[in-house]
């Protein structure tokens, strides 16, 4: 028996490696990365009070100390989007929907005397892998914004997740007004 597979559930179970396809700007190496999503339904008291709770997914860093969102170097062959969404898969096993650039951000490493320039994008998780590349180097883990904030270890990342949280909740403030009770009909609508 043969099972056809398509192309793109297909997850390469390696991590892109080396620095010969990485960009630079001015010397700085660039990064770009991902802030993966979701909302989590707490408990409804009415058909319309349904609360959705903001999730986010940090992961460990490879050495171990802090956690921090995916992200990694930006390559000559792909768009910072698809950098930013393979970096994800890559280091936290999800897939998902990359929406618009969070920001780009100027820092030094922690580790090495480096100049990098950053650029942070929400992803909207649609799948979660069991398997994913560097499955066996991290762990990862859902969390409230409020718990991610205090746990991720770098500032620069934090305002990315302040970015995020403030255009989530102005977007929901503007479904919730399209979406308002009175227009909600229950019963005999025609």
């Amino acid at each position: 028996m043969v099972a056809l597979v398509s192309q793109e559930n297909v997850v390469a179970l390696v991590s892109r490696t080396g620095r010969h396809l990485q960009r630079y700007n001015k010397g700085r190496r660039q990064v770009v990365g991902c802030i993966p999503y979701r909302y989590k339904i707490s408990k409804q008291t009415s058909l319309v009070d349904e609360k959705q709770e903001l999730e986010v997914l940090v992961i460990s860093s490879q050495k171990g100390k802090g956690m921090l969102f995916p992200k990694g170097g930006w390559e000559i062959d792909e768009s910072k989007k698809e950098a930013a969404s393979r970096e994800t898969l890559e280091e936290a096993g999800v897939r998902g929907i990359v929406g618009h650039e969070l920001g780009k951000w100027n820092f030094k490493s922690k580790t090495h005397d480096t100049l990098y320039e950053g650029y942070m994008f929400p992803l909207l998780v649609q799948e979660q892998l069991d398997i994913w590349p560097e499955k066996n180097v991290r762990q990862r883990e859902w969390m409230s914004v409020d718990k991610a904030r205090k746990a991720c270890q770098y500032s620069w990342m934090k305002e990315a997740l302040d970015i995020l949280e403030k255009r989530l909740n102005s977007q929901q403030q503007l479904d919730e007004k399209e979406v308002a009770p009175s227009s909600l009909c229950y019963q005999n609508c025609k």
